[in-house]
């Protein structure tokens, strides 16, 4: 007899003895939602082709790089230094992450069809070589030849081509503006500069 006068099984209220649910030892993993298509983003009136601008962030923030064109279907900015000026080879970049500037490069002529999104895909390492087990000696120590990441082997040869398009067209002073690198000092205001 329960504590609450009825018959064995029955509740207070009258209803039935409520049953347990069950519930799995591990959760599923939800399959992934489908990301959307890649959306052509509208660029900005400053930024067009052979416009200077300053890189923001990532391994070159600060340089200021020559924009090319916007590539298909990512929307991403084609830029280079060019590499034989400044060190900055041909890359993509965000468009969030740059400052377009009022300075201009001719880029007339300059044959740019070899560059796309497929073409800045890095090599895809072989699935047969395993990355080796590293001691606790081995683990600040800097990561082998083998673990850096691949280009295409052709990636190189057409920098040197674009390079070889570009470099002339520049002055001696654009190539110095090039390779200066932009940085704020205490009491700037980039608010009220004007790039």
């Amino acid at each position: 007899m329960d504590g609450g006068g009825g018959p064995a099984g029955v509740s207070a209220t009258g209803k039935g003895a409520t049953k347990r649910q069950w519930y799995p030892t591990e959760h599923e993993a939800a399959p992934p939602k489908a990301r959307r298509r890649y959306t052509q983003r509208a660029l900005r009136p400053s930024i067009t082709p052979g416009t200077v601008l300053i890189l923001l962030a990532g391994k070159h923030k600060g340089r200021r790089v020559v924009f090319l064109k916007q590539l298909q279907p990512s929307g991403m900015l084609l830029v280079t230094g060019p590499f034989r000026v400044n060190g900055v080879p041909a890359r993509r970049v965000h468009p969030r992450l740059v400052i377009a500037t009022s300075t201009k490069v001719d880029l007339g002529g300059v044959a740019l069809d070899v560059f796309t999104d497929e073409y800045f895909r890095a090599v895809k390492p072989d699935a047969k070589k395993k990355k080796k087990k590293r001691s606790q000696e081995d683990f600040f120590e800097v990561a082998d030849e083998e673990e850096k990441k691949e280009f295409k082997p052709e990636y190189y040869e057409n920098n040197k081509k674009l390079d070889a398009q570009i470099v002339p067209k520049l002055d001696a002073e654009m190539k110095g503006y090039l390779k200066s690198t932009f940085t704020l000092k205490s009491g700037d205001r980039p608010h009220l500069m004007k790039f």
